[in-house]
């Protein structure tokens, strides 16, 4: 009686079978999720930290603390002001700076006050988006470096039935199912990407919106004590 032995479909030795620029797709986009995840992490935490700072010092700063004790506490050197710290460190010390140059008119401090806040304003969102980037690549490239492994897979095992006599699914399966690892692994890369980089793209826009309206009240605080 003829025995056939049964193909290994096991995950780790269709990778190992896979041809050399399969694995090299599979390599890429192990790599890719990694980084991908590791950011996904650090960005998490950054703006929970980002969101608790905004929390806190809103409460102080709306709580009737007088400004220059806040900006005291802020230069103190103990801890780095952050997000809307920042912006209100860089405003508050313009501000006091232009309102010590004689001819100085309230509009003209006005405005260098509202641009060193719009600077800080800018750098502090720069900080949060950084790394989104590469997110949304690996969301939106994942699948097509999948798919590019996966058509190569296949077409190297279809090509293999030229030196077979008779073809059978049998010669075809193990090639087709090593080639579409690659799919599996481009999707598996690609949606913890773009679930991260929608849900953290809108998270900074809240807190963006905050900080704009900070910074548009605490002007019009400065503008009526400049008065």
């Amino acid at each position: 009686m003829k025995i056939e032995a049964t193909p290994d479909f096991s995950f780790l030795t269709m990778i190992v079978n896979a041809s050399f620029i399969v694995q090299l797709v599979m390599l890429l986009l192990l790599v890719a999720s990694f980084m991908s995840w590791l950011f996904i992490f650090q960005k998490m935490f950054t703006l929970r930290i980002a969101i608790k700072q905004a929390d806190e010092f809103e409460k102080e700063f709306w709580g009737g603390a007088d400004l220059n004790h806040i900006f005291q506490n802020l230069t103190s050197g103990r801890l780095t002001p952050r997000g809307m710290e920042k912006i209100f460190e860089a405003g508050f010390r313009e501000y006091t700076k232009l309102k010590k140059q004689s001819g100085m008119d309230i509009s003209s401090v006005m405005d260098g006050t509202r641009r060193a806040m719009r600077a800080a304003y800018q750098r502090e969102v720069d900080a949060l988006e950084r790394k989104l980037a590469f997110l949304a690549t690996v969301g939106s490239v994942s699948p097509y470096v999948g798919l590019f492994g996966t058509v190569w897979g296949i077409m190297n095992s279809f090509r293999g039935l030229a030196n077979v006599g008779q073809a059978t699914l049998a010669h075809v399966a193990p090639g087709i199912a090593e080639a579409l690892i690659a799919t599996a692994m481009g999707l598996f890369a690609a949606i913890p990407a773009v679930i991260a980089y929608n849900r953290y793209t809108h998270d900074i826009d809240r807190l963006a919106i905050r900080y704009e309206s900070f910074m548009e009240e605490f002007s019009n605080i400065l503008q009526r004590q400049a008065r």
